[in-house]
């Protein structure tokens, strides 16, 4: 049986703290916006998040953990990015809230089915938590993230102000390499890689 030191225990109990306070943060925003507008957008996006606090709260402990500075920093970013996402009234919104909800609504199935097939093997940084292949992961290997792309999308078409579009540009590029990262430490599992064999794409498939 392994034992968890100290360090490592601290580290795991900031770690979780951090993920209730910036959806704090992003519940805030989301929840005012929509008591002003009406507005169902932004809670789509919160759904999504929500998720993220009660998965890693449950999350089974990691076989192999990526503590690497560049690893770090990418979840840093990718986990970082939405709380600072604000929903302001913007009269140059690109699409009618009707079309962004079915969008944003899209994207959080997407992301609902992934993480209740991922279950406890969720987690924040690149690890392997045990590989899951099946559901949505027989698509893509990243079904969490095609689900967070595709809201963000949705998001942005409600509110595409300067300062939402350069985070989340940042965010996403960040949440790629993330993705790539943890493909990183778990290929060092046989499992995976005959996993890897069976399903091709990343993100999108036929794309990347």
């Amino acid at each position: 049986m392994q034992v968890r030191l100290p360090g490592e225990r601290v580290r795991d109990l900031l770690a979780r703290a951090c993920i209730v306070i910036l959806f704090t943060l992003l519940s805030l925003n989301l929840l005012s916006d929509f008591l002003r507008t009406g507005h169902v957008t932004g809670l789509l996006l919160l759904a999504g998040e929500a998720l993220v606090v009660v998965l890693t709260v449950v999350r089974r402990r990691a076989r192999l953990v990526d503590r690497s500075v560049a690893a770090g920093v990418m979840t840093t970013i990718s986990l970082a990015g939405p709380p600072l996402l604000r929903a302001t009234a913007v009269p140059t919104a690109l699409a009618p809230d009707a079309l962004t909800a079915v969008v944003s609504a899209f994207g959080l199935i997407v992301v609902i089915v992934g993480k209740i097939t991922l279950g406890r093997s969720f987690g924040v940084a690149p690890a392997n938590r045990g590989i899951v292949a099946r559901g949505p992961y027989l698509v893509v290997r990243h079904p969490i993230y095609t689900g967070y792309l595709i809201t963000h999308a949705g998001f942005l078409l409600a509110y595409p102000s300067p300062r939402n579009i350069g985070i989340l540009l940042i965010t996403d590029a960040a949440l790629i390499v993330r993705a790539l990262m943890e493909e990183r430490v778990l290929k060092a599992d046989a499992e995976y890689q005959g996993y890897c064999q069976r399903v091709g794409w990343h993100l999108v498939p036929g794309v990347f």
